[in-house]
This record gives structure tokens, C-alpha cells and sequence, in this order.
């Protein structure tokens, strides 16, 4: 068991440490590509700054070799329509991503005032009037060396067609080494805390799951302890935490309460049936041995009524033990009408009076077993007469046995359904009756998915009502 909990532990733990883990490396992406995208932008915004800087000092007619272009960390670059550099930084030595390698100006005249010579069309799509400036639109990610430097950089470039109708576009370049400072950082710190932070959450959850699980050990201890020692009196201890091993530790009292008293019936049964049996055993004993020496004496009647009480006790004790094992009813259709006056049939003061056919579904014998059993106790306590009714009363059947004796004490009216038990003033074993008749009928009814009650007879004696399931009318 020790074991089994610490495999139980093992897989929270792990089971926890991962879903920590996944959520942990879905958040560090999401942080990391929302953080790259954003430096991006801000790289592109720059270079757009940069390249609008330049694009708005051509618009207003500004030599090439008079612009300003001495910005070291902002490589720019600027083309004319036919490809021709003809102007970038100073220290610019090399440079990729921008589709023009070159970073030597070619000569070339500068922007000239009157619009004569220059061209209104633009072979790049963008109609432009002179001194306008253009929409940016993003190059993309190259390298460039300024001055011995080699960086990573993002290119913007911005189309501007100059007061002489010159068409040129500037190229500028923002640093992204602040992105990816920025990234490797942020990477390094979740490299190092994630290892850390799980083994924070595995750490807790071993912790967790072993107070958890420490009352369910303290149940399996008292358990095996119960079954150590047999003592079903014992009790496993139930913790005050309200959750669902609370509650087991109920059930399981539970079961261990009514394996207890079904053990300690099983006891009592036992016990009582050796006593039943041996009083019969011993008298039948006795007449045979004094038979053997007498045979004058011998009390044939005597003998034949012990065997007969001790064949109905075996059975009866024989229908308990099917009974008590789960047997199953028949599920055969049975007049209970029929079945009443055949076990009244023969009986002195017995009437029976009713329906003319009365159906229900369960076992002939077993039933008929619980009628004669009414019977026989009406009969063991009636003055005069006792009367049958059967009946149907909506969709259920009723069979009422009623006689004129003094009836059951209210007290008592649990009480004598329960086996080898009689009241003092009523029963004997003189008058045939082992205590186990009522608790045949009422188990019987049970099977068959009814009731068996005992109420007041109008008569002043006692009622005892067998209420099963009918077949619909």
C-alpha cells in the first residue's frame, strides 16, 4: 500500500509538473514572440523616421552631397529610378537586404530646381508630384557594416520624387541588436526560471498529495489491523476535513457496521438453530434409547412428532440459508385467490373471502410457504376464528390474515419478524412454533418485492397485511 501511494503521489506530481510545464512554454512563447514583434516594430519606426528625415530633405531640393547622413547606427542609402546609388552613409562599407549592394555613390547631378528635365511617371507603380514623399513600406531584415561594425538591421524604405521630378528612394536601417539583446534576455531568464519554478510546483505537490493521502494511510492501517484481529467492533478513524476521503472513511464504517451485525446475526442464527435443534434430538434420543431397553414404553407419536418438527426445522432453516445467499424467485404467475383457499383448505375456523382470481409473479411453493406460515400463527393465537382476505388494491395485491386473539403489543410488531425470537406470553415450543415462521414470511415477501406488516384486526386481534407487486388489470 505504502507503495501504491507513493506511485499515486509519483503521477500527481508528474502529472501536475507537466501541465505546469506546457502552460509554462505556451506563456514563454507567446511572451517571447509578442516581445520580438514589438521590438520589430519599434526598429521599423525608427528606420521609417530615419528614411522619412532624408526622403523630406531631397523633397525640398537638397543636394546629395549636402545631406545629412551621419547617423552611424542608421545605415542609409539612397537610389534613384534606375538602381543607381547616389547617395549613403559615409562609413557605410557593406550592406545586404535592401536589394542594392552597392555603398559608393555613383556620379551623379544632384536634384535640380526646375522640373524640365525629370519624369511625372513612376516605374515603381506610386504616382508622386514633385516634393512628395511617398508611403514607407518595409524591406525586410539584412546586415550592414558601418565603420568596422557588422549588425543586424531592418530596412524601411521610402519613395520621393524630388522638385525636378528626380524619382528616388531612400533606404534606412534600424539596429536590432535591442531586439535581440531584449529576446536573449528574456530567454536566458526563462532557460534558468522555468527548471526552477517546476521544481517549486513538483516539490509542492509532493508535499500536498502526501498530506492528502496520510488519512487514507491512517485507513488502511486500522484496516489491516481489523483484519488482524477479526474485531469488526473497531472503527477507522474519520478525518474533519469534510472532502471525499472523509466520506470514505464513512462508508467504510458503514460497511464494517453492517458486516458486524451481519456477523453477529450469523452468530446468533447459529447458535440458535443448535438450540433448536438439540432440545427435538435429545426427546427423540431419549424415546429410542428407552425403547431399546423397554419396548413396552415406546412413544410412537411422541417419536413421530419430534421427527416431524425436526423435518420442518431443517427446512425452514434450509429456506433461510437460500434466502440469505441471494436466491433468486421464480418468476412464475400465481393466483394468490387460489393459492389462499388451498392452504386454508382443512384448517378448523379458517375463512377466506375476496377476489375470484388475484395474479402475481413469483414462486408457488415460496408463497405459498408464507401463507401457511400466517396461518399457522393465526391459528396458534386466535380464540375462535381466523379470516383471510385477498384482495387487489390498485396495482398491488393484498393478502390480509386476520384473527381474534390479543393481538401484537405495538412494541413488539418489529420485533417478532426477526428469527428465533417469541413473546413470552404467546409462543412455546410446546405449541410447534420455532421462532422463524414470521421471518420466513416477511423475507420471502422481501424476494418478491413486497411487504409484510402487522396492524390491529377489527376484531381486536392481529392483522398481518402481505403486500406484493400485481399484474395490471
Amino acid at each position: 500500500m505504502s507503495r501504491l501511494f507513493a506511485s499515486v503521489r509519483a503521477r500527481a506530481t508528474l502529472a501536475a509538473t507537466l501541465v505546469v510545464a506546457v502552460a509554462l512554454v505556451a506563456a514563454g512563447t507567446a511572451v517571447l514572440l509578442s516581445l520580438r514583434s514589438n521590438l520589430l516594430g519599434e526598429a521599423g519606426t525608427q528606420a521609417e523616421r530615419s528614411a522619412r528625415d532624408v526622403a523630406t530633405s531631397l523633397a525640398v531640393g537638397t543636394r546629395y552631397t549636402e545631406l545629412n547622413l551621419d547617423d552611424d547606427d542608421r545605415p542609409v542609402q539612397v537610389v534613384d529610378e534606375a538602381g543607381t546609388l547616389v547617395a549613403a552613409s559615409e562609413d557605410l562599407e557593406r550592406i545586404t537586404g535592401t536589394g542594392v549592394d552597392a555603398v559608393t555613390p555613383q556620379p551623379s547631378a544632384s536634384p535640380s530646381d526646375d522640373g524640365d528635365d525629370g519624369d511625372d511617371d513612376d516605374d515603381s507603380g506610386e504616382s508622386l508630384e514633385a516634393g512628395e514623399i511617398g508611403e514607407p513600406a518595409t524591406v525586410g531584415d539584412g546586415t550592414a557594416t558601418v565603420d568596422g561594425d557588422t549588425e543586424d538591421y531592418r530596412f524601411v524604405a521610402v519613395p520621393v520624387e524630388t522638385r525636378g521630378g528626380d524619382q528616388l528612394t531612400v533606404y534606412a536601417g534600424a539596429p536590432l541588436s535591442a531586439e535581440h539583446g531584449a529576446v536573449n534576455t528574456a530567454l536566458t531568464v526563462m532557460l534558468i526560471g522555468f527548471p526552477l519554478l517546476l521544481a517549486v510546483v513538483a516539490w509542492v505537490t509532493w508535499l500536498v498529495t502526501r498530506r492528502a493521502l496520510r488519512p487514507v494511510e491512517g485507513i488502511r492501517r486500522e484496516m489491516a489491523a481489523i483484519t488482524a484481529s477479526e474485531d469488526l467492533a473497531r472503527r477507522v478513524p474519520v478525518p474533519g476535513t469534510h472532502d471525499e476521503v472523509a466520506r470514505l472513511a464513512t462508508t467504510t464504517n458503514q460497511t464494517l457496521a453492517a458486516l458486524e451485525s451481519s456477523v453477529e446475526r450469523q452468530r446468533r442464527f447459529v447458535a440458535d438453530a443448535s438450540h433448536e435443534l438439540r432440545s427435538p434430538i435429545a426427546s427423540l434420543r431419549t424415546q429410542l434409547e428407552v425403547a431399546a431397553a423397554h419396548p413396552e414404553l415406546l412413544d410412537l407419536d411422541g417419536a413421530v412428532e419430534d421427527t416431524v418438527r425436526l423435518q420442518r426445522l431443517a427446512a425452514d432453516l434450509l429456506l433461510l440459508a437460500r434466502l440469505d445467499a441471494g436466491e433468486r424467485p421464480a418468476d412464475a404467475r400465481v393466483d394468490l385467490a387460489a393459492l389462499a383457499r388451498e392452504a386454508a383448505g382443512g384448517r378448523t375456523g379458517v375463512s377466506v373471502r375476496g377476489d375470484a382470481a388475484v395474479h402475481v409473479a413469483g414462486s408457488r411453493g415460496q408463497l405459498g410457504r408464507v401463507l401457511a406460515n400466517l396461518l399457522d400463527n393465526a391459528q396458534r393465537h386466535a380464540r375462535s376464528a381466523v379470516e383471510v382476505t385477498v384482495r387487489r388494491d390498485g396495482e398491488a395485491a393484498v393478502v390480509a390474515v386476520a384473527d381474534d386473539g390479543e393481538g401484537v403489543p405495538a412494541a413488539d410488531r418489529e420485533r417478532i419478524f426477526e428469527r428465533f425470537v417469541r413473546l413470552d406470553a404467546a409462543r412455546s415450543r410446546d405449541d410447534g412454533g420455532a421462532g422463524l415462521g414470521l421471518a420466513i414470511a416477511r423475507d420471502v415477501a422481501v424476494r418478491h418485492g413486497g411487504t409484510l406488516t402487522v396492524h390491529d384486526a377489527p376484531a381486536g386481534g392481529a392483522l398481518f397485511e402481505l403486500r406484493l407487486p400485481g399484474e395490471r388489470a
